[in-house]
């Protein structure tokens, strides 16, 4: 069952850390200033992705996808140090001005470096040049197939993927609910993970799901 109902939402917020300030800023922004809201990750997904990094402890980090801003700070905040890094991929470039200030205003943006352009261009170079230890996908829904077939050859043994939105509101268990070209591709995305051999994988039913990936 996702966590939708508010209720428990707003139990499990009043039980784990606090949103930090600069944060609960950049939330704020994002619900007056952006379209499509629901796309940042907010409290409750924001201290899972801090406590994942905790607990993985990469020293590079690669997401794909920034929006606000907000997830690639979650993710900085988890690093032992400044001399981890976040590789953060935006395709928007209107959002670079929001993005940035989201940045310049956490203690923590300094360990987030931005790239705006389309992953699927980018991503080669990137994976050339930088040995990443976890990956965040929550970019284009129709591609979660390329990046993930980009990307898995190119990580390490021990590397580990988090991919966002897996469960899609619910529409990858609704037969009538599959005709849509992003549901389409998250369908094919889990199809594919389920079947690989090379990873460990479970799928958390947090907001939209989060697919946690192992590679072997």
């Amino acid at each position: 069952m996702l966590t939708t109902d508010s209720k428990i939402e707003e139990y499990i917020s009043g039980h784990i850390d606090r949103e930090p300030d600069n944060l609960h800023r950049v939330y704020r922004r994002v619900n007056t200033e952006l379209l499509y809201s629901r796309m940042c990750s907010g409290h409750i997904q924001g201290r899972l992705l801090k406590m994942l990094t905790r607990m993985i402890r990469p020293h590079l980090v690669l997401e794909l996808g920034t929006y606000a801003g907000y997830s690639a700070l979650c993710i900085a905040e988890g690093l032992d140090s400044d001399n981890d890094r976040v590789d953060t991929i935006e395709l928007e470039d209107e959002l670079e001005d929001f993005i940035m200030r989201s940045l310049d205003e956490s203690e923590y943006g300094k360990r987030v470096r931005l790239h705006i352009g389309d992953a699927l261009e980018l991503l080669p170079g990137l994976l050339r040049e930088n040995s990443y230890d976890m990956v965040y996908i929550d970019a284009n829904k129709r591609h979660y197939v390329e990046y993930y077939e980009l990307l898995i050859d190119s990580l390490r043994s021990g590397a580990f993927i988090l991919a966002d939105n897996t469960l899609w509101d619910g529409k990858v268990a609704d037969e009538c609910r599959h005709n849509d070209a992003q549901t389409r591709g998250i369908m094919a995305f889990n199809d594919l993970v389920a079947a690989d051999d090379r990873v460990e994988k479970v799928i958390l039913p947090l907001r939209d799901g989060l697919t946690l990936i192992y590679k072997k």
